[in-house]
């Protein structure tokens, strides 16, 4: 399901759009073959992906295709979708502080979140934003071990759309999105408005 061009209030502006399940929530990430091929194998990131710094899980397929050049940057060419648990996600974003928010508590936070333009299939920047959550050091190897329930590799997929959005046939590359949908934020993340650009209740 694409997300909607526009959006009419703050709460749609900034909105988690996401592939998730009862148990489960899909982010991308878009890694070299020396990394993604034996993270598959293992159904787990293993050496040589670094546990030494932050990495950033993104639930917008479509901003990971911008932001990977559809698979052709050096060091992005393969897609993986990455299901984690919602319990998981949740505590990432229980843990955050805004990358634009106050410098010092940024500094002792264990997960960083920035909101940029949602794209188009094309690139284009919409009207709304999504969410892009970096895991810190501290907690990248409960992500690893604990979250991640599944590695799955959509290069295909991403070549195959990258292929027909260049054919000019966008409307059946729309057809291979994935189906996010508003994400239903749980009430304990309530006090948690400022990371979510929403006003505290």
């Amino acid at each position: 399901m694409a997300a909607r061009s526009s959006a009419s209030s703050p709460s749609d502006l900034f909105q988690i759009r996401a592939e998730y399940d009862a148990r489960t929530l899909t982010v991308y990430q878009a890694y070299s073959p020396a990394i993604a091929e034996p993270a598959l194998r293992a159904g787990r990131f293993v050496a040589p992906f670094s546990f030494g710094r932050m990495t950033w899980i993104k639930p917008s397929f479509r901003w990971l295709m911008h932001r990977s050049n559809w698979a052709r940057k050096p060091g992005q060419e393969r897609v993986l979708a990455v299901r984690v648990t919602r319990d998981g996600w949740d505590t990432a974003l229980a843990h955050a502080a805004l990358t634009t928010g106050d410098p010092a508590a940024l500094a002792r936070a264990e997960v960083h979140v920035q909101w940029d333009p949602e794209r188009s299939l094309r690139g284009a920047a919409l009207q709304h934003y999504s969410i892009q959550v970096g895991i810190g050091r501290t907690l990248i190897r409960t992500f690893n071990a604990e979250w991640i329930t599944e590695l799955t590799d959509l290069t295909p997929r991403v070549r195959t759309m990258a292929d027909l959005i260049k054919k000019g046939r966008s409307a059946q590359a729309a057809r291979l999105l994935p189906p996010e949908r508003p994400y239903p934020v749980p009430a304990r993340l309530a006090g948690h408005g400022d990371v979510l650009r929403r006003k505290r209740t």
